[in-house]
């Protein structure tokens, strides 16, 4: 019998990859118990298991009042051969689901920030299941792009963002919202970005409409946007695909920060970019029938600017500039018309205080307020501290979960930017989102 285990022993070694040692050590203790349990069994003892033989003896102990070994002797029972091999069954097995998981966590652990393709294989309200082979990687809602379609049984590259260990075996939580899937998907396509020729120094997105990253070279005898893009698009191409037709910019890392927010703007052309390193703001000054592209849909474009250069964007169109300078523009005092008890409307300024009503304010016979602010008159964009960014000028709110990744790192500034989008094409010049 002992042969035959440790022969069985020896098999799931192989097979499972659990050691012998492991194995033996687990048995001991289980047999341990098992002796304890029996009649005029001893307090202290230990079980010796020969690795060669697979023979099982039990040694009692005399421990004195410091824990030490005054005598030993052997123990074994008669029939412990046969409770050995119940005991034996229930351990190993035991033993053998316990490694597999702490093999299958360590395997994961440490991998936040890898890429992974698993198989979808569950979809509900709530999470997305996916298959990497010997684990299950949860896919949650949160972590879902809008509008995307998870159908069962089809490919989905995931980025690991956490792993955790529970009794059940690993949990490792998956996204397709966080930035770094972009990076990740880039370092696949671009093998100079593994090689550290090119490096991606910042990214911010909006997971399912558009994603902006700056790129450096190392080598003055490579385009990093050229690399990036490849040959007729490909390499770009086939991350936009992934995204499942997200649009991505890729625009030419600056230490300038006048040029870079400029760049970032593309593919609005920007004429003038005033830095105001006090408050942290960057005034920019497009063509008129440039303003609508720079601020882009719903604010798109600016936000995203403003996150990869961390820089307030201000944009301002010429006549708008040239109406401040002049003295001529008109400004507005921060407020809100509400009516009053009695129904007439009046003004009630932001900063509190006594409302004003319409006739005090000029409008004569108490007509209605000015219209607000011609929508894409101007837009200010500025990085926020949770990863998101505000917007006040003619723009909607924020939809979807948004993070962004930022890279200091010195670097020269290339070539013209390039936008690709669903069709996998160039879109300079095209409105923005």
């Amino acid at each position: 019998m002992n042969s035959e285990m440790m022969e069985a022993l020896a098999n799931i070694e192989r097979e499972k990859g659990i050691s012998i040692e492991i194995m033996l050590e687990a048995l001991a203790n289980a047999l341990v118990t098992a002796y304890k349990r029996m009649p005029n069994a001893a307090e202290e003892a230990l079980v010796e298991i020969d690795v060669e033989t697979g023979d099982i003896s039990v040694v009692a102990q005399d421990l004195d009042e410091d824990g030490n070994v005054t005598r030993e002797w052997d123990d074994t029972p008669d029939d412990f051969g046969r409770i050995a091999a119940q005991t034996a069954k229930q351990v190993i097995l035991q033993r053998i689901r316990e490694a597999e998981r702490e093999m299958k966590y360590e395997e994961f652990a440490g991998r936040e920030g890898a890429l992974v393709t698993g198989i979808i294989q569950q979809t509900d309200a709530r999470y997305t299941l996916l298959d990497l082979g010997r684990v299950e990687a949860l896919l949650p809602q949160a972590e879902q792009i809008q509008n995307e379609r998870y159908e069962h049984g089809s490919r989905l590259k995931a980025y690991i963002v956490e792993v955790r260990k529970t009794a059940k075996g690993p949990q490792i939580v998956v996204s397709r919202t966080h930035p770094g899937l972009v990076k990740e998907l880039f370092e696949l396509e671009v093998p100079e970005i593994v090689d550290g020729v090119v490096e991606l120094k910042a990214i911010a997105r909006e997971p399912g409409h558009r994603t902006k990253i700056a790129v450096s070279s190392n080598d003055g005898n490579v385009d990093p946007v050229g690399a990036c893009v490849g040959a007729r698009g490909s390499r770009v191409r086939m991350v936009v695909n992934e995204l499942h037709g997200e649009k991505v910019d890729i625009v030419p890392y600056t230490d300038d920060p006048a040029e870079l927010v400029m760049k970032a703007l593309a593919p609005a052309r920007v004429r003038e970019v005033r830095i105001d390193p006090e408050t942290g703001t960057a005034e920019v000054i497009v063509p008129d029938f440039q303003l609508s592209l720079a601020i882009g849909k719903e604010g798109q474009n600016a936000r995203l600017a403003a996150r990869m250069s961390g820089w307030r964007v201000d944009i301002k169109s010429e006549t708008q500039l040239a109406e401040e300078e002049a003295g001529g523009g008109v400004e507005y005092a921060e407020g809100e018309w509400v009516q009053n008890e009695a129904g007439e409307l009046v003004f009630q300024p932001a900063e509190g205080g006594e409302a004003i009503s319409a006739a005090a304010a000029g409008y004569a016979g108490a007509a209605a307020p000015p219209p607000a602010r011609e929508a894409g008159a101007s837009a200010t964009a500025e990085p926020a501290a949770d990863g998101g960014a505000k917007s006040d000028g003619g723009t909607g709110p924020e939809t979807g979960t948004e993070r962004d990744a930022e890279a200091a790192v010195d670097a020269e500034p290339a070539s013209d930017a390039a936008t690709v989008g669903a069709e996998g094409g160039s879109a300079d010049g095209d409105e923005a989102g």
